[in-house]
């Protein structure tokens, strides 16, 4: 094993060592007791009255299975519209077995790519925390034995998984739809956006090619926040292994949804290996997650939901976390926006069973953990078949089958992973480094302060920002307005730093799982609303942002700076539903603590929070 990986989860199972207590009780309090057997008899008849004959017999019966569908179905959004016939499919593979599956409660999903750049958008980061709520609700009949998480997206895996492991006691598993087929080219599609936002094409051109690009049920191709939920469910152990990246009604995606629902029975409580998720997932399992991330320049997303996932389980990540294992984690994967492929080319040339075999090889990943399927990632490596009809694995492919997408661990496309934590007197933040060409990692230049993305995409317009500037955007924090992402600023800073200019983008807003080209320094806590020193920048202020060292800072004199009035924001924040989330915005916590609006609030040394602790409370 790598040392520094194997310091990184020492110190982050020390630091969790309270918290990791309190949370395995609340498990083994859960665990006593078969399902049903503390429900009245008026609960379970509830509970099974719409169940035909065969499946009442079964559930009256304690010794009986019922696994529990959880499900992100909807058919207006491509990726969860796969999902409509999943449940009858689930149900007849259950019943082979000899078990029940019930339709336990839906959650919802909301696409960011629809939402991206309207107000809508701003309700986004927390569905995370409503899905992993609902997911509760389903769960909370305490009817069953095992779960089944019918998810892909972007805040629906990490809510789903949230969710789940509040119930760990149960065992679960997420049960992808896929990626749809792919579309045109992502240097295509980027560069008709480009050519929009110069005013070059119109809309019915860019129309054309947005629907050229997603065009099919699925997810969307490119690696963004979705696609890298999927990468380390893998990673974690919570598939069924090669699962990740086959397409809709193919029939291979039929037999991984059939073998899924039965593996369920077979571990699930009362069955013949029962495998509960809190026995499945620890901090080596996150610890592979980040590793995952960073060898496949995953999306930036995940530096704030696998931190709320982990504090779910008990376990504490922060940062510094991610910085040092992207330190030592080789980048092994080219994929759009880090690079030109998509997830179907990188699928062909050997996909994410390649990655953990080369990660293994190196020892940068923990082996010995526990999955879905048993002690040892190594079944991780293999990929699935169809036989005569009949599913089976085989050994995954031992070499790259276009190194131009992914490379062997001995040649890789960079030393180390995606993310660098920045910090200076601006304070924390991550950036993105892995598709940034490495001349555009220094900046420094003078502020332009904005309040509102499309201020910004107006600024631009209007030829203001045609000069080497670090635009900055506040209050698109947790607590500010619900931390949207900003993908919509894209395609114009990518014109302004192909024109030669110095350009990078400081935000406490969340940039996208497409975080690209730009030099972005993102997540930045504390964030402008809790008074972060965002909240006195001014135009014309230098600020320096150098991703090799990773500092952030603006060049003026600390006492200056701090004797400088505060902003406030006077954005609207109704509307499109967003005065029900007023709440969980005066509720979350940083960033870095993963913008979680609700539990036993924990900082990095695993004591609690509560009230005002919480407001700006940073992570050590």
């Amino acid at each position: 094993m790598n040392p520094t990986l194997r310091d990184v989860t020492e110190r982050i199972v020390k630091r969790s060592a309270e918290s990791r207590k309190v949370y395995l009780e609340k498990v083994a309090r859960a665990q006593t007791g078969k399902r049903r057997r503390n429900l009245s008899c008026g609960n379970l008849a509830h509970g099974i009255a719409a169940c035909d004959a065969e499946g009442k017999h079964k559930l009256s019966d304690e010794a009986g299975i019922d696994v529990a569908i959880v499900s992100a179905y909807n058919d207006m959004l491509s990726a969860h519209h796969p999902y409509k016939d999943y449940p009858d499919i689930i149900k007849a593979a259950a019943s082979e077995k000899g078990a029940i599956a019930q339709f336990a409660g839906g959650v919802p999903a909301m696409c960011d790519g629809v939402t991206q750049g309207q107000p809508g958008m701003e309700l986004s980061l927390f569905s995370r925390d409503v899905i992993a709520m609902a997911t509760a609700v389903a769960l909370s009949h305490d009817m069953f034995n095992a779960v089944l998480c019918l998810g892909i997206c972007d805040k629906i895996v990490p809510g789903l998984l949230t969710g789940a492991l509040c119930f760990g006691h149960l065992p679960t598993i997420f049960v992808p739809g896929g990626p749809m087929t792919s579309g045109i080219p992502n240097d295509e599609k980027s560069r008709i956006r480009q050519l929009f936002a110069q005013g070059q094409v119109d809309r019915q051109e860019l129309l054309k090619a947005e629907m050229a690009s997603y065009h099919a049920a699925g997810t969307c191709t490119f690696y963004g926040t979705a696609n890298s939920n999927q990468m380390f469910m893998e990673i974690m152990g919570l598939h069924m292994p090669g699962a990740a990246f086959v397409n809709p009604e193919m029939p291979l995606r039929h037999a991984l949804t059939v073998a899924a629902a039965q593996h369920a029975v077979d571990i699930a409580i009362g069955g013949k290996t029962p495998r509960p998720i809190a026995d499945v997932i620890d901090e080596r399992s996150f610890v592979n997650a980040v590793v995952g991330l960073m060898a496949t320049g995953g999306s930036t997303n995940h530096t704030i939901h696998l931190i709320a996932c982990a504090r779910a389980a008990g376990i504490i990540l922060n940062w510094q976390d991610f910085a040092d294992i992207s330190r030592i984690t080789p980048l092994l994967a080219r994929i759009y926006p880090n690079g030109s492929a998509d997830v179907n080319q990188f699928q062909a040339a050997g996909g994410v069973g390649f990655v953990i075999a080369q990660l293994l090889k190196a020892g940068l990943l923990h082996e010995d953990v526990q999955t879905i399927m048993g002690q040892g990632l190594s079944r991780y490596t293999e990929e699935p078949f169809l036989d005569g009809g009949r599913l089976i694995w085989r050994p995954g492919t031992v070499e790259s089958l276009d190194t131009s997408i992914l490379r062997p661990i001995d040649n890789p496309f960079a030393d180390e992973g995606g993310i660098r934590l920045m910090t200076g007197n601006l304070g924390r933040s991550v950036m993105k480094i892995s598709a940034v060409k490495p001349q555009h990692r220094r900046v420094i230049a003078p502020a332009a302060v904005f309040d509102d993305q499309d201020d910004v995409i107006q600024a631009f317009k209007d030829g203001k920002l045609n000069r080497d500037v670090v635009v900055v955007l506040r209050g698109q924090g947790p607590s500010g307005n619900g931390m949207p992402e900003l993908h919509k600023l894209t395609p114009s800073l990518g014109v302004l730093l192909d024109l030669g200019y110095k350009v990078a983008l400081v935000t406490d807003g969340r940039m996208s799982g497409a975080s690209g080209k730009v030099p972005a320094a993102i997540h930045l806590t504390p964030e402008a609303s809790h008074g972060g020193p965002l909240a006195r920048l001014q135009d014309g202020d230098i600020v320096e942002l150098d991703a090799e060292t990773g500092r952030l800072d603006v060049q003026v004199e600390d006492a200056k700076l701090a004797a400088r009035e505060l902003w406030h924001s006077h954005a609207m924040q109704d509307g499109i539903g967003r005065e029900l989330f007023a709440g969980m915005r005066q509720l979350a916590t940083t960033a870095e603590q993963g913008a979680m609006t609700f539990g036993a609030w924990i900082d990095s040394q695993g004591t609690k929070l509560g009230g005002a602790q919480r407001v700006g409370a940073e992570v050590a």
